[in-house]
């Protein structure tokens, strides 16, 4: 895309949440205009920066999209909008993949008509499933959840349309990204705020399983700096792209012993029966990425979870808001059904 510095017109879907409010601040320091909608069901307003218009509305609604696009006219769309619920996706269906899928056609559909010149999709890890680690960008996925089905299904319909209306997309795959602003209530995902809120209210953290799940934590502001690229740059136009750390490798036990040890906390951890469908291993290469958009670790985990536990600590811990439907409720974790957590 031929445009200046200063001049580019950017629309964030889910602005008001953790990932959408971190880009909208980047591209507000680098003079752009910015707006985005958010239905607020994993958002805080007061994450959305002052300068960004917000529109409370649903990427699902066809005629809402079309509405707030027809407002902006803007010369990209990041979709960042997503109930990213990956294990509760099991169990309530029907809202995510509603959120996941059709959130997207909405935006998607509005995008185009609206003369949108670029889309950014943002995918998920999830979208691989249970495969050869590290995961890469030309491997054949298996997602293992509605979650990640419904992302993986995603990237076929903007690829699609796109591609029959002249449209350039992009396809950015973010590993388990942390940070501040990360909805910590939430007790369906967010494993690190999770452990957190409860460590800093006097609770014992409560492990899924044997707790030798292993996943790489991204913190945000290394996304941030590929992301932003992505707006802009020819290069990466039609590409799918990991982004987030390959080189902490971190079981979920040894997850919770690190924040312990932040929070100079005395730790029993909680075992509990392992949640269905859980990918073991999860850790993706972001070789692409550090080939077409300079990709390099700024933060390590102990340093990314000293801030997000700063910002919990500023915020007050809070109760956990069980804000979400179960649709089946056979095998749902005892966690949610009794809202131990």
């Amino acid at each position: 895309m031929h445009i200046q510095e200063g001049q580019m017109k950017v629309f964030i879907s889910g602005m008001a949440g953790f990932l959408g409010s971190h880009l909208a601040d980047r591209f507000l320091e680098k003079g752009w205009e910015v707006s985005g909608c958010d239905n607020l069901i994993g958002g805080y307003e007061g994450n959305v920066p002052d300068n960004a218009t917000l529109y409370k509305s649903d990427c699902s609604s066809l005629s809402e999209m079309n509405y707030v696009l027809n407002m902006e006219k803007p010369d990209v769309v990041y979709h960042c909008a997503a109930i990213a619920c990956e294990g509760l996706s099991v169990f309530s269906p029907h809202i995510i993949s509603n959120s996941i899928y059709m959130g997207t056609v909405g935006i998607l559909t509005a995008s185009i008509k609206n003369g949108v010149k670029r889309f950014v999709n943002t995918s998920s890890m999830a979208r691989y499933g249970a495969i050869e680690i590290p995961f890469t960008e030309d491997m054949k996925c298996e997602p293992q959840d509605p979650y990640g089905i419904a992302k993986r299904s995603v990237e076929d319909v903007v690829k699609n349309m796109c591609e029959t209306h002249g449209v350039e997309y992009v396809n950015m795959v973010p590993h388990n990204i942390i940070g501040p602003r990360q909805k910590f209530d939430d007790p369906y995902r967010n494993v690190a705020s999770i452990m957190i809120n409860r460590m800093l209210q006097g609770k014992q953290p409560i492990i899924y399983g044997d707790g030798l799940q292993s996943r790489c934590f991204s913190f945000v502001q290394d996304c941030i700096s590929c992301l932003e690229k992505a707006a802009t740059l020819d290069v990466v136009v039609g590409e799918t792209i990991n982004i987030g750390p390959d080189e902490e490798f971190v079981t979920i036990k040894d997850l919770a012993y690190k924040i312990a040890d932040l929070l100079d906390f005395k730790i029993d951890p909680i075992y509990i029966t392992g949640r269905p469908r859980e990918v073991k291993y999860a850790t993706c290469s972001s070789d692409k990425a550090r080939d077409l958009l300079g990709y390099k670790t700024t933060y390590t985990l102990d340093r990314g979870l000293r801030e997000m536990i700063d910002w919990i600590k500023e915020k007050g811990p809070k109760p956990f808001n069980y804000h979400l439907p179960i649709e089946i409720e056979k095998g749902v974790p005892e966690t949610w059904n009794k809202k131990l957590l």
